[in-house]
């Protein structure tokens, strides 16, 4: 069961390798995941030949040395912005002239000239004074003069924008350089996706209960032998796991309670974002973890400050009532 479980989260992990990290780092994939992959590896080597309990000092030291080559080697091949504007701007073999260069063309106006009343509109002076208006290819820079509080205006303006424009821009609201505040609408690509009919599905509720089930079955393996089963004995008789079951119940309810308190104010400020996705490991915890996906931008600090500490404080929440009051 054990090399099965070891099979699956191999597979995980160099899909989700080759389907993120691979876009921002020229390090290939297949040698991430094996640096990712060697400290499940080395424990499994371990059991295998010993038979007995893996040491801390491999457990932790392992992970160290793996986390640290892995952020070495990330960073090594990180694509820079620059590159990868550089590479969108260069042109193709078939397109590029042979004699006469190309001209620089045209910024896109992501709104056409008649729209800027209607985008002027959108923001009363009571809220936000524009000063002035900037065009760029991926956005449109609004700076003004902010005259409440950055809450109200936010919400009231955002209303606004999807009055006017519906779901073509996300509405994001910062600070410049000059800490001064400012509105960027930026266009809302996969709006686009969604009237071709290639919505992508981030909501993947299979996924999600295939990991979870996974991790509650390698938690229960790990619980059972911190009960003193074991893990030759559990692969006989798959039923001497049950004495695991209250500690793989209390892990997965405090990292689930965790993730949806993330997941939950995410959707309260309507970004786009995955179910929460468990990690199973049927070494150490039995769990590396969960993990949300943000799959678009962060409306403002606010916002982001809230999906940071909801994840937090549904953390201590879960803990008191699982740890603290003995029902782990």
């Amino acid at each position: 069961m054990t090399s099965w479980l070891l099979i699956i989260l191999g597979i995980f992990t160099y899909y989700t390798l080759r389907r993120n990290v691979a876009k921002v780092t020229r390090t290939p994939a297949l040698l991430l995941w094996l640096v990712l992959m060697a400290p499940p590896i080395i424990w499994t080597g371990w059991t295998i030949k010993y038979d007995t309990r893996i040491p801390s000092t491999l457990v932790f030291g392992s992970l160290a040395v793996s986390f640290v080559l892995y952020c070495v080697l990330f960073n090594w091949g990180r694509i820079s912005v620059k590159d990868k504007e550089q590479k969108s701007l260069a042109p193709s073999d078939a397109t590029q002239p042979a004699i006469h260069p190309t001209v620089e063309s045209a910024p896109v106006r992501p709104i056409e000239p008649e729209e800027e009343t209607k985008l002027r509109s959108c923001f009363p002076w009571s809220l936000y004074y524009i000063h002035n208006i900037e065009y760029r290819p991926q956005a449109v820079i609004c700076r003004g003069q902010l005259r409440t509080s950055g809450d109200k205006a936010y919400q009231q303006i955002k209303e606004n924008i999807e009055a006017q424009f519906g779901d073509r821009f996300i509405l994001i609201f910062q600070k410049d350089l000059n800490d001064k505040p400012i509105f960027l609408l930026v266009p809302n690509h996969q709006q686009k996706k969604t009237d071709a009919g290639k919505k992508e599905k981030l909501t993947k509720p299979g996924l999600a209960l295939l990991l979870l089930g996974a991790t509650l079955i390698t938690t229960t393996f790990v619980g059972a032998t911190i009960t003193g089963v074991k893990a030759q004995e559990i692969l006989s008789d798959p039923v001497l796991m049950l004495p695991g079951l209250p500690y793989a119940l209390s892990l997965t309810t405090i990292l689930g309670i965790h993730e949806m308190g993330h997941y939950l104010t995410a959707k309260f400020y309507k970004i786009r974002t995955t179910l929460p996705y468990f990690i199973p490991n049927p070494f150490f915890l039995g769990t590396l973890g969960a993990f949300i996906r943000m799959r678009s931008p962060v409306p403002n600090r606010k916002a982001l400050f809230d999906v940071s500490i909801a994840g937090a404080n549904c953390w201590f929440f879960s803990k008191f009532t699982f740890v603290d009051m003995g029902f782990s």
